[in-house]
C-alpha cells in the first residue's frame, strides 16, 4: 500500500503515483471517508445526504484507476456512488452543494503529471481539512478500514456540466455584456472542458489555448502562478488583440488574468475587482473576506465599495468557515482562489472571471485602465527561505520588531507603518514564506533585505 504519512496534507491528499498514492491506499481512503461522511467520524454528515458520495476526476491517466478504487472503498461501506466523470473541482463543489451530498475530486491540481490527489467535501460543499476531518480519515486509514456488514452500494453516472454552466453564468447580468475577445489558456487541464461550456451563449469571442485534456501537460505545467507558464497566454493576447487573457490551473478552480497589454493581474488585484463587482449588488456593510497575504489595497477597496473587510488565515477551509460564521458574500486569496457565498461558499475561477468581464463591459474601458486605481502598493511576491527551525526563527524575527504592531493570526504579521510583512512556515517543508508590501519597489527591496538578514543562521 502507498504511504498515508506522505500524502495527507493540511487541505487535501496528494502524492506521486504509485509509490506514495496507489489504488490500495485510495480504496482505504474511500472507505474511511464514507464512514466519516456517514457520521461515524464524529463530525460527518448525517441523514439521507450521507447515503451517497459524488466522485469526479481530472484528466490524469491515473485518475481512472484511482477513481474506481475510491468508489470501491465507498461501496464497501454500503454507500452509493454517483460518478460525475471528468470534472473541474468547482463543478464537484457545485454538485455537492446542489445535490447536498459529500463530494470527492481526484486531482493533483497544478502538480506535475506523476502526481495525483484527492479533494474532499461534505454535503453542501463543506470543507474537509486537517482540523475538519482529514486527520480523522487518516487515522482510520492507518487503523485499517474493513467492509461494513451491509450490502455494497451501487454506482450511477450523472452529467452535470450543463447545470453547472448555467449556475456559473447566473452570477452576471447577461443584459450588460458586450462583445469582448477572450483567450483562455487551460494548459491541457479541465478548463478545456468547462470553459467552453460556460462561455456558450455569451457575447464573447473565446479562443482556448491548449484545450485538449492531457494529463501529461505537453505544452507547459498547469501552474499559472509561475511567470514562465503565463508567457504563451501573454503572447497570444498581444498577437490577437484580445481584451483579456485567462490562465487556469489543472483542475480549473484557480484563475489568473492578463490585461490587453499582456500584463498579469495579481490575485490581490483580482480579489479587489471581483469584490467591487459583487458589492455593487449588495447592501452597505456586506462582509467580504480577504486572506492576510492580500495587498492592503484589498480592504481599502472593499471599504470604498461599501463593504466591510474581514481578514482571514490563508487556506480554503479557514476562508469557508469564516464565510459561514460571518455571512460574507465573497472571499479572495492572493493565490487565485475566489469564494462565493452563493456558490455554497466554494471557490470558482470561472465565476471570478465572468464577474471581471462583466465589470469590463459596464465600465467600457480596457482592463489596464480598470485596474489602475486599484494598484496602490509594491509587493515582493512570496519568497522562500530554508531554515532549520521555522518556528524558532519566527520568534527571532518577532523579537527584532518588538516595537512594531504584530499579530499571530497566521504565522507572524508585522506592521511597519508604511510597509508590512507576513512570515509563515510551510506546511510540508522547513521553509519560511515571506510576503512583504511597501510603497515602492525600492522600499520593498530594502525591507526584504532587512527581514531576510534576520533569517541568516
Amino acid at each position: 500500500m502507498g504511504d498515508p504519512g506522505a500524502v495527507f496534507k493540511a487541505y487535501d491528499i496528494r502524492g506521486t503515483v504509485p509509490d506514495q498514492l496507489d489504488a490500495e491506499l485510495v480504496e482505504a481512503i474511500g472507505g474511511a471517508f464514507a464512514r466519516f461522511a456517514r457520521g461515524e467520524g464524529g463530525a460527518g454528515a448525517t441523514g439521507p445526504e450521507a447515503s451517497r458520495v459524488l466522485i469526479g476526476r481530472d484528466m490524469r491517466a491515473s485518475g481512472l484507476e484511482l477513481g474506481a478504487a475510491f468508489a470501491a472503498g465507498v461501496q464497501a461501506q454500503g454507500l452509493d456512488v454517483v460518478d460525475l466523470g471528468l470534472a473541474s473541482t468547482d463543478l464537484v463543489y457545485f454538485a455537492s452543494g446542489s445535490l447536498d451530498a459529500p463530494g470527492v475530486m481526484l486531482t493533483a491540481s497544478h502538480n506535475p503529471a506523476q502526481y495525483n490527489g484527492i479533494k474532499l467535501c461534505l454535503s453542501g460543499a463543506r470543507p474537509v481539512g486537517q482540523d475538519t476531518g482529514l486527520a480523522d480519515i487518516r487515522a482510520a486509514v492507518q487503523a485499517g478500514v474493513g467492509p461494513a456488514p451491509t450490502e455494497p452500494g451501487r454506482v450511477e453516472k450523472l452529467d452535470l456540466l450543463g447545470r453547472y454552466a448555467d449556475h456559473v453564468r447566473s452570477f452576471v447580468d447577461r443584459s450588460v455584456l458586450r462583445p469582448l475577445k477572450v483567450v483562455a489558456d487551460t494548459a491541457n487541464g479541465m478548463g478545456g472542458l468547462v470553459v467552453p461550456a460556460v462561455f456558450e451563449g455569451l457575447p464573447f469571442e473565446l479562443e482556448v489555448l491548449y484545450g485538449d485534456l492531457d494529463g501529461t501537460f505537453p505544452n507547459h505545467p498547469a501552474d499559472p502562478i509561475q511567470p514562465e507558464n503565463q508567457r504563451d497566454l501573454q503572447a497570444r493576447v498581444l498577437e490577437t488583440g484580445a481584451d483579456v487573457g485567462l490562465a487556469f490551473d489543472g483542475d480549473a478552480d484557480r484563475v489568473f488574468l492578463v490585461d490587453e497589454a499582456g500584463h498579469l493581474l495579481s490575485g490581490s488585484l483580482t480579489t479587489a475587482l471581483v469584490a467591487t463587482g459583487i458589492l455593487a449588488r449588495q447592501p452597505p456593510g456586506t462582509k467580504v473576506i480577504h486572506n492576510l497575504i492580500c495587498s492592503k489595497a484589498v480592504p481599502e477597496v472593499i471599504t470604498e465599495a461599501g463593504g466591510e473587510p474581514v481578514r482571514s488565515r490563508v487556506g480554503h477551509s479557514f476562508i469557508k468557515s469564516l464565510m459561514a460564521e460571518t455571512g460574507a458574500v465573497f472571499g479572495g486569496e492572493h493565490s487565485g482562489h475566489y469564494y462565493f457565498r452563493d456558490n455554497y461558499r466554494a471557490d470558482s475561477g470561472l465565476i471570478a472571471a465572468l464577474v471581471v468581464l462583466e465589470q469590463l463591459c459596464v465600465a467600457g474601458v480596457a482592463l489596464s485602465e480598470l485596474r489602475r486605481p486599484l494598484e496602490r502598493y509594491a509587493a515582493s511576491g512570496e519568497l522562500n527561505t530554508a531554515v532549520a527551525d521555522p518556528l524558532a526563527m519566527i520568534e527571532r524575527v518577532a523579537a527584532a520588531f518588538a516595537d512594531r504592531p504584530q499579530d499571530r493570526l497566521d504565522g507572524l504579521t508585522v506592521d511597519g507603518g508604511g510597509w508590512w510583512f507576513n512570515l509563515r512556515p510551510s506546511n510540508t517543508e522547513p521553509l519560511l514564506r515571506l510576503n512583504l508590501e511597501a510603497s515602492t519597489d525600492d522600499d520593498v527591496a530594502a525591507r526584504v533585505a532587512e527581514v531576510q538578514s534576520l533569517m541568516k543562521e
